[in-house]
This record gives structure tokens, C-alpha cells and sequence, in this order.
């Protein structure tokens, strides 16, 4: 019994354990046994995740929890706007990152569907069961499918949420900005302003006694005399360099005063040359004090910034110096690229460097204003103060070009200024700048005052750098193609491109050169704004990458791969059409009309496919197009009527070929040999070799002469004119004769002459015969003409008399019958064929 027992207790825990696993319910065995194995439906294995998707997927998901972190930063405390810029330059590697899933998932997504299309839809109901082999694939391509297609929906949502981060940040940057910008206080000549200074001036004076007392201490505690010996090399080296400059750049860079018109490639040089040799001594001079300021740490903290504004000015200052000595050029006036007068060149360089000078002293002085934490009013003052020194400047070189302009003007006669110099709306948008700089000082927006000078400053040396780098872009890209220089003939002997086409290049590259550095100066004027080159390569991403308007995706990359492909086409449809005109056609029997059918319906062909690639590669369908062309169809009701009228009256006439190329038709006036049947017009060429143009919608619709339509047989008629006492018989067998004798003149049809009418004095035969080409018609008549007048000349055949004289007159005297023949040469009239 025990036994039985305990084997009735393993047969009942199998049973739970079945159950528990989902195995087949003892209460039916009737239903689940007589179902046979072979027709049961198969389990799909449940569906694993790959390798790849799992790394993907980790990607993401770091990628979200940072980004969730830094829109909670963002969103939970105000943030200045270094935070601001440092957590968006930590977003863009981040959006860059996405994209690269985004784009390394997209191929497998798309192979994956198409492995998937290929076992075509699930059977439905009532239809034939797929196999278990067939199921089974089925369902482990859709788990694929399925996982790839989520990988790639998260990928988007985070890249559309690290983009959103990001705008959001430009927002918070430019309202903070625009927020200080017009922040208001007392204005320069408030009692307030003035009066809170007076105040604030002890406690600035102890905060500067502390710090001096600082810098004196933590000088004395780290100065040796290695220290000072290095930054005694560093102040000996910067010096050196900051006044061997002036003695370096003019041996260097030679301006010949001697030479009154140097190249334009020579003046480049020269320029680039004092610009560098200008600039760059005093650059790494105050590089190189920093560093060793920096290094050898004798100054506190706080006043490190106001070392810093110090070099950095004095740089600036330099920089400034070179920048218009390179371009103006004050004491050579042959070597100036701009054409100003000596005396303004001279004025605008002063003027320059002391409008530097003081505004580099501000910069210093606001430097340590922050260094010691000086009260508001100081601050305000300072910058007050140095942004209204900074507009009287400006406003007294505006001034002196003003007055230079009267005394010109106050000459006698009319004023034919040599150079050109600083323009009317150049000089009044500078005064404008000037009364919003000393209003806004006087009304108390000191920081919009400080800010207009810094950025008319800045941006009179981005244009100024912009000309000089056109100039370079325009004389050393276009110019180093233009013309019989060394890079162009080896080029051309290299590339067997023709000189024209360099030139063409030439232009081209320094046109892409010149808005690229348009765009960089752009960049650079709207950095101190608040938009940066980040905003605007976004923006030019989307653009190129696409974006959406509405439920239609507008690409620029794929509208320029589509342009391209239909060059492509259009190219091949030309290649193909040369080769038939030149190597296909002309093996063949076909005569000129059909080969131009057979060419132009080719080139039809092509560009019809061509344009049919390019808009699928768009992704319009032809619903789309359909919708299209409904939406064209009143314009082209209307506008286009003409146009498509003659376009497919062009297609008849190639596919019924009523005019064929060759033939010689008449149209209205006109009359030719027809050249080339576009998709527009036709061209006639008239016998005097000019061309008619005439639309495809008048040759179908109009009445049109085809002299050579079923055959190239042509008529030739030549009318005599006879005294009327010439023997009819002779006449017309003189004429008979000259057409028969004429190898040209065709048997058959025989040559006929036709007795036409009898006139007062004359009697007119005409002689209608028959040639094979109708070309020759013309020459055949000439010939006919010719030999009628020797036979009627040697039958003696001449003119009719003339009429009785009157009564008051002598009769005439008899005409010889040289005259005779003479005024029988002048009754022949050469006509053309009718």
C-alpha cells in the first residue's frame, strides 16, 4: 500500500506541474486527443533581442537620462548664460551621437522589411494555413521588424527632445541677453548717479587697498629671482616685439613708392604682408607675457582678468593699426586697395587707433572694477562715460569728412571727386549710431551705448577683413584661372579642358568663395546677439536634411540628388542622340525627314524618363502628380494654351510626318527648306539663308505648300515674251529643242510649250518641263533662259516694233537688228517654279 501511495502521489504532482506549465487540461481529453501532432500549430520561440539593438538601446537610453537631467537643470533655477552655453555644447555631441544610431539602424530597418515583403501577406481566414517553416521565419522576420522599428521611434523621440533642449536653451540665452541689454539705471548727468558715486567712493577705496594689499603679499611670497628673471624675459621679449614690428614689416614687405601702378596680385601680397607682420609680433608678444603671468601665479586670482584685458588691448590695438595700414595703405598711396584720398586714408587711421585706445582702456577699467567687486554706480559710470568718449570720436571723424566734403564743394565749377571716398548713406548711418549711442547714455540704457560701440567697432573690421578676403578669393581663385598663368596652362594641358571652360571654373570657385565668407561675416555679426553658428547650421541641416510642412517633407538634399539624376539622364539622352546622328542613322537608307523623327523622339523619350526617375526619387507618386496637374490645368488653360498647343502639335508632326526635315515648303510668305522640327517651332531657312521660326500649331492648322511631299520632282517654267511678228512655230520649236538638249530636263513627262496669249506687240510662250531634283529647278531655268535667247538669236528673232510716233515728231529711225536683239533680251524674265 505504501507503494501504490506513493505512486499516486508522483502521478499527481505531474499532473500540478503540467498544469502549472500551461500543459493540456485533464478535464477535456476527449478534444486534445484525437487532434493528430502533424496539424497542431506551431510556438513560436519567443523573439530575442540582437547584440546590436542592445547596444543601441543602451546608447539611448544614456543619452535620455542625460538629457532628462540637463531640461530638470534648466527648468529648476535661473542660469547664467556660461551655464547656458556650457550645457548646450554638451547637447550637440549628443544630438550628433543619435544621428548616428538613427542612421546606422535606418539600412536594417529597411532590409529587414524587405526580407519580410518577401513572404507577402498572412492568409486569412478560410484560406490555407502557412507551414510550420514558413510561419516560424514569419514570425521571427516580424520580431525583427519590431525591434529595429523601435530602436529607430526611440532613436527619433530623443533626437526630437535633444534638438527641442537645445532651442530652448538659444531662447533662455537671447532673452537673458536682450533682459541685460535693455536694462535701464540713472542716466550719465542724473544728480543720483553722480551722487551714489560720491558715496560708494570710500568703501571702492578700502576694497582697493585690499586688493592691492593681496597682490603686494602674494607677490612678495612667490617671487625669486628666477621668476623674475623669466618675466623679465617675457615683458624684455614682448617689447622687442611690439617695437621691432614697425622696423620688421617695411623690410619684409616692401612698398616701392617708385612704382605708380603696381598688380593687383601685389598689392594682395603686399597687404597680407603688414597685416601678418603687424599683427602677429604683438599678438604673440602679449601671448607670451600671459603665459608666463599665468605660470609663475604673482598676481591674485581676481586680477588675473585685468592682465588679461591688458595684453589682449594691446593686441587689439595693433591688430587695429595693421588691419587699415594693409588696406588703406596711409603712407603709399599707389598700394591702396581702397581708392581713398591720402589725407582720409591718414584721418581714418588716427582716428581708428585712438578709437581702439580708449575703448581698450574701458575694458581694463571694467575689468577692475570687477576684480575689486565695485559698486553698481562705479560700473555704470565707467562704461557710461568711455561709450560717450568713444561716440564723440566717431562722431569728430564724421565730422572732418564732412567739412573735407564742403571745401571740395566750395570750389568753382562743377566737383569731379578723383578717388572715391566715405558715401552720403555711409556718413548719415554713422551720426545715426552716434545720437543712439549719446541718447541712450544720457536716458540710462548705458549697456545698449556700450554695446553699439562694441559692435560698430567689430563689425567695421569684419567688412574690412570680408574686402580683403574677396580681393584674395577673387585675384588667387578666379584670377590664378583666368588668362595665360601657370596654373591654368598646366591645367588645361593636364585636364584638356579649354580655356574657357577654366575661366568658367575660375568664376565659379570664387563665387562659392565669396559667400562662404559673406556667411562666415554673417556668423560673425550675429554672434554677439545671441545667434550662434550652432542655430544656423541647424537650421541649414534641417534644411538639407529636410523638414516637414505638413504631410509633404521638403529636402534639399534630395531635391539636389534628383537634379542630379536628371542631368545624369538628360546627358545620356544627348550622348544617345549623337550617336544615332552620327554613327547609327547615317548607316542606314532612311531619308533626313525620319532619321530627325526617329533622333527627336529619342531625346523625348530619355528626358521623359529622366524626369520620371528624378520626381520617384522624390517620392511623388503619380497621385501626387495627378493632384499637380489638376491643380496646373487652369493655368494651363490659360497661360500655357499656346504652349502645350504647340508641343503636341510638334509630336504630330513628328509622328504623322506631313513636313519632314529636308523639305521645301511655303508658309504664307515664306518659302524653304525646312531644318529641324523642335518641341515649340520649326525652322525654315529661306533661300536668302535667313531662318523662320515658325510655332508647331501653324503648320498643323494652317495651309502649308509641300514642293516635295510625295517626291522631289520639280517643274520649271520659262516664259518667253516674241515680237508679235515672230513665227509662232519657229518659236516654239526653239524652245522645245533648248529643253530636250538640257541633261537635267526629265523625257518623261516631255518638255511642253504652250502658246500663252497675243498682246499688242507681243506674242508669250511658256515652256513647262520637269526635273528630277527640284533643287536644280532654279538652275535648269537659268540654263533654259540662256540657251532660248542664242536660238532666238541666231534665227533672228527680235522685238516688235515700235509704236508710230506723233505727229510733231520725227519718225524714228529703223533699229538695227543688234538693238533688235538687245530689246529681246529684255522682254526674258527670269521666274522661279511656281
Amino acid at each position: 500500500m505504501t507503494g501504490i501511495g506513493l505512486k499516486r502521489l508522483l502521478s499527481a504532482a505531474v499532473v500540478v506541474l503540467s498544469l502549472a506549465a500551461g500543459g493540456t487540461s485533464l478535464a477535456q481529453p476527449a478534444q486534445t486527443a484525437p487532434n493528430p501532432p502533424a496539424q497542431a500549430a506551431p510556438t513560436p520561440a519567443p523573439a530575442t533581442i540582437s547584440a546590436e539593438t542592445k547596444a543601441a538601446r543602451a546608447k539611448l537610453d544614456g543619452y535620455k537620462a542625460d538629457l532628462d537631467q540637463k531640461e530638470a537643470a534648466i527648468q529648476g533655477r535661473t542660469m547664467s548664460d556660461a551655464d547656458l552655453q556650457a550645457i548646450r555644447q554638451q547637447i550637440e555631441p549628443i544630438i550628433a551621437d543619435i544621428r548616428a544610431v538613427i542612421d546606422e539602424q535606418t539600412p536594417k530597418l529597411e532590409a529587414s522589411k524587405q526580407r519580410l515583403s518577401q513572404l507577402g501577406p498572412k492568409p486569412e481566414k478560410g484560406q490555407p494555413e502557412e507551414s510550420a517553416d514558413v510561419a516560424r521565419d514569419r514570425a521571427e522576420r516580424e520580431a525583427a521588424v519590431a525591434e529595429l522599428d523601435e530602436t529607430q521611434r526611440l532613436g527619433r523621440a530623443l533626437l526630437v527632445q535633444a534638438e527641442q533642449l537645445s532651442t530652448q536653451i538659444g531662447d533662455l540665452r537671447r532673452a537673458g541677453f536682450t533682459r541685460a541689454l535693455f536694462e535701464r539705471s540713472d542716466g550719465l548727468f542724473s544728480p543720483g548717479l553722480w551722487m551714489n558715486v560720491v558715496q560708494a567712493v570710500p568703501r571702492e577705496l578700502r576694497a582697493l587697498g585690499i586688493v592691492g594689499g593681496d597682490a603686494l603679499e602674494q607677490l612678495r611670497r612667490n617671487t625669486s629671482f628666477g621668476v623674475l628673471l623669466l618675466l623679465g624675459i617675457a615683458v624684455g621679449a614682448a617689447i622687442a616685439l611690439y617695437v621691432g614690428r614697425r622696423s620688421i614689416a617695411p623690410r619684409l614687405v616692401r612698398r616701392d613708392p617708385a612704382v605708380n601702378d603696381p598688380s593687383r596680385r601685389s598689392r594682395l601680397l603686399a597687404a597680407l604682408g603688414v597685416l601678418i607682420l603687424g599683427a602677429a609680433p604683438a599678438v604673440a608678444g602679449s601671448w607670451i607675457v600671459w603665459v608666463v603671468f599665468d605660470s609663475v601665479d604673482v598676481v591674485p586670482t581676481r586680477l588675473e582678468q585685468v592682465v588679461k584685458s591688458i595684453l589682449g588691448g594691446l593686441a587689439f590695438i595693433a591688430f587695429v593699426r595693421a588691419l587699415i595700414d594693409a588696406v588703406l595703405a596711409p603712407d603709399h598711396t599707389s598700394w591702396r586697395l581702397i581708392p581713398v584720398r591720402d589725407a582720409s586714408a591718414a584721418r581714418i587711421m588716427s582716428f581708428s587707433v585712438m578709437l581702439a585706445t580708449v575703448m581698450v582702456v574701458g575694458k581694463v577699467i571694467e575689468a577692475f572694477n570687477k576684480a575689486i567687486a565695485a559698486a553698481l554706480p562705479i560700473t555704470v559710470i565707467t562704461r557710461a562715460v568711455f561709450a560717450l568718449a568713444a561716440a564723440l570720436i566717431f562722431a569728430e571723424l564724421l565730422r572732418r569728412f564732412a567739412a573735407r566734403e564742403t571745401q571740395d564743394e566750395a570750389c568753382l565749377g562743377p566737383y569731379v571727386p578723383q578717388e572715391v571716398d566715405i558715401g552720403g548713406p555711409l556718413r548719415s548711418l554713422g551720426w545715426f549710431v552716434v545720437a543712439l549711442v549719446i541718447g541712450s547714455v544720457v536716458s540710462g540704457y548705458v549697456a545698449l551705448a556700450s554695446f553699439l560701440i562694441d559692435q560698430a567697432v567689430g563689425i567695421s573690421i569684419i567688412i574690412a577683413m570680408l574686402i580683403l578676403g574677396i580681393a584674395f578669393a577673387d585675384e588667387f581663385i578666379g584670377g590664378s584661372l583666368r588668362g595665360p598663368s601657370r596654373i591654368a596652362t598646366t591645367l588645361q594641358a593636364n585636364t584638356g579642358l579649354r580655356r574657357r571652360s577654366l575661366e568658367q571654373i575660375g568664376i565659379l570657385a570664387s563665387g562659392v568663395a565669396r559667400l562662404a565668407l559673406i556667411i562666415i561675416a554673417i556668423l560673425l555679426v550675429l554672434l554677439p546677439w545671441g545667434i550662434e553658428s550652432t542655430d544656423v547650421m541647424g537650421s541649414l541641416r534641417a534644411l538639407f536634411f529636410g523638414f516637414s510642412v505638413g504631410d509633404v517633407t521638403i529636402s534639399l538634399s534630395s531635391i539636389l540628388i534628383a537634379a542630379l539624376l536628371f542631368a545624369g539622364g538628360f546627358t545620356i539622352t544627348r550622348i544617345i542622340q549623337r550617336w544615332l546622328d552620327n554613327t547609327f542613322l547615317p548607316a542606314t537608307d532612311l531619308d533626313a525627314g525620319l532619321r530627325n523623327s526617329i533622333r527627336t523622339a529619342a531625346g523625348y523619350v530619355g528626358i521623359i524618363t529622366a524626369g520620371v526617375v528624378a520626381f520617384t526619387y522624390l517620392g511623388l507618386s503619380l497621385e501626387r502628380l495627378t493632384i499637380v496637374a489638376g491643380a496646373l490645368s487652369v493655368g494651363i488653360g490659360f497661360g500655357l494654351q499656346s504652349i502645350v498647343n504647340n508641343f503636341i502639335s510638334g509630336l504630330i508632326l513628328l509622328w504623322e510626318r506631313p513636313i519632314r526635315v529636308g523639305d521645301l515648303v511655303v508658309v504664307g510668305d515664306g518659302e524653304g527648306y525646312v531644318r529641324r522640327i523642335n518641341v515649340r517651332s520649326t525652322e525654315i531657312q529661306a533661300f536668302d539663308r535667313s531662318m523662320l521660326i515658325v510655332p508647331n500649331s501653324n503648320l498643323i492648322s494652317g495651309i502649308v505648300r509641300n514642293r516635295v511631299r510625295n517626291d522631289r520632282v520639280g517643274r520649271v517654267l520659262v516664259s518667253v515674251p516674241v515680237p508679235r511678228a515672230s513665227d509662232p512655230d519657229l518659236v516654239a520649236d526653239i524652245m522645245r529643242k533648248a529643253a530636250l538638249a538640257h541633261r537635267e530636263v526629265m523625257s518623261e513627262p516631255s518638255p511642253r510649250v504652250l502658246f500663252k496669249k497675243v498682246t499688242e506687240n507681243t506674242i508669250d510662250f511658256d515652256l513647262i518641263c520637269f526635273v528630277d531634283d527640284i533643287d536644280a529647278a532654279g538652275r535648269v531655268s537659268s540654263d533654259l533662259y540662256f540657251e532660248i535667247f542664242r536660238g532666238l538669236r541666231k534665227a533672228g528673232v527680235g522685238v516688235p516694233a515700235p509704236a508710230p510716233a506723233p505727229e510733231h515728231e520725227e519718225e524714228p529711225k529703223p533699229a538695227k537688228a543688234e538693238e533688235k536683239e538687245d530689246e529681246t533680251l529684255t522682254l526674258l524674265k527670269d521666274k522661279t517654279p511656281a
